[in-house]
């Protein structure tokens, strides 16, 4: 059955493509990284950063790198393996021998699908990393991580919580109101505390306080208390600090339960939906562009390095361009998010069969 589905030129040609893959996913992320460091190396300076701090930075940096670039790597890997077997008329001879060019490109859209599978792992394992890597280079005087001022927060079981300050670090919070509406079930709940301390079995003590209790819109029971352990209250102060954490910072699954917290608030969550879904159309992309740059190096007869520079570089770009477009559109609702984020790679698919059929085969 080996013999049967891989044949010598589909080891070839599988050879030849992770050949250019491999340098593209080793040059890729040292050009970024350079290029990073020259435009932001007086901010490092200013910050006071160590090197140590600087290059771990940069370490954490490799698996959000590669999210982004895997696609463009998979291009260029197509562009030039392709060019080069149009250059040495290995094609040409393909075709004589009876060997469709569907049938030539298979071992690089077999490529390209696990490339795209890598590119969905890379889309969980960058977001620690992310964190880490913003931690890093915060600076020793950043409070990021411990602190956070007069903020909202909507907790899964649809209370509300209103928040001065949060400190993370020392687990307490000043200052909070904590809003529960009246169901069937249960009455309405207005909780005031001067200040709540989180416990080591995950429920806050709140200090110095007043509880009301709205059993009808014109009752009004009001407790006061010195201290309330509250039961409902379970969200750990990283979960409250949740809040200003960014989509790069946050997997599928965390940004998906961040959405709906926010969405409970009736906050505007479309550009985070934009962003939720770009985690997997990027992946895609990785085939997508191979079904695409395929046939387009085909195009020069004589192809080259100069010409698949310029394809790939040109793609590269209007890709990227369609991405920003594509959170544009989709943040300001034009388009629904989770759609908007499929539209490069449905124009892109669309121009690939164009130029997939227009291939002589």
């Amino acid at each position: 059955m080996r013999g049967r589905f891989i044949t010598p030129l589909d080891r070839y040609i599988a050879g030849e493509f992770t050949r250019i893959f491999g340098a593209m996913l080793l040059g890729f992320p040292v050009l970024v990284f350079v290029i990073d460091l020259v435009d932001n190396l007086r901010r490092y300076t200013e910050r006071k950063l160590t090197v140590k701090a600087v290059a771990l930075s940069y370490l954490y940096w490799i698996p959000d790198t590669l999210f982004m670039i895997l696609p463009a790597a998979v291009l260029f890997a197509t562009v030039f393996s392709i060019s080069t077997f149009t250059r040495y008329s290995e094609i040409t001879a393909a075709k004589a021998s009876g060997i469709s060019f569907y049938r030539f490109i298979a071992p690089i859209l077999v490529m390209a699908t696990l490339a795209m599978g890598l590119d969905l792992v890379f889309s969980e394992v960058a977001p620690p990393a992310n964190a880490e890597r913003l931690r890093l280079l915060a600076g020793a005087n950043n409070s990021r991580d411990d602190d956070r001022y007069n903020f909202a927060f909507a907790s899964e079981a649809g209370r509300v919580y209103r928040i001065y300050t949060l400190n993370v670090k020392e687990e307490y919070v000043d200052n909070i109101e904590i809003e529960e509406r009246a169901s069937k079930q249960q009455p309405g709940l207005l909780i005031a505390s001067a200040k709540g301390n989180y416990r080591g079995d995950g429920q806050w003590m709140l200090q110095k306080g007043t509880m009301h209790v709205l059993p009808t819109p014109s009752t009004d029971i009001v407790i006061r208390f010195d201290s309330l352990v509250d039961r409902d209250m379970r969200e750990s102060p990283q979960e409250l600090r949740s809040t200003e954490r960014e989509p790069s910072e946050m997997r599928f699954a965390e940004l998906t339960r961040f959405i709906g917290i926010l969405e409970r608030s009736g906050a505007d969550v479309n550009m985070l939906k934009v962003e939720r879904m770009l985690k997997i159309a990027i992946p895609v992309t990785c085939l997508i562009i191979a079904l695409f740059g395929a046939p387009m190096a085909t195009s020069s007869q004589r192809g080259g390095a100069a010409y698949g520079i310029a394809v790939s570089l040109a793609t590269t770009v209007v890709f990227l361009v369609l991405i920003q477009l594509t959170k544009s559109i989709g943040g300001k609702g034009l388009v629904a998010p989770e759609l908007a984020a499929w539209i490069p790679n449905i124009l892109g698919g669309f121009f690939a069969l164009i130029l997939l059929a227009r291939v002589r085969t």
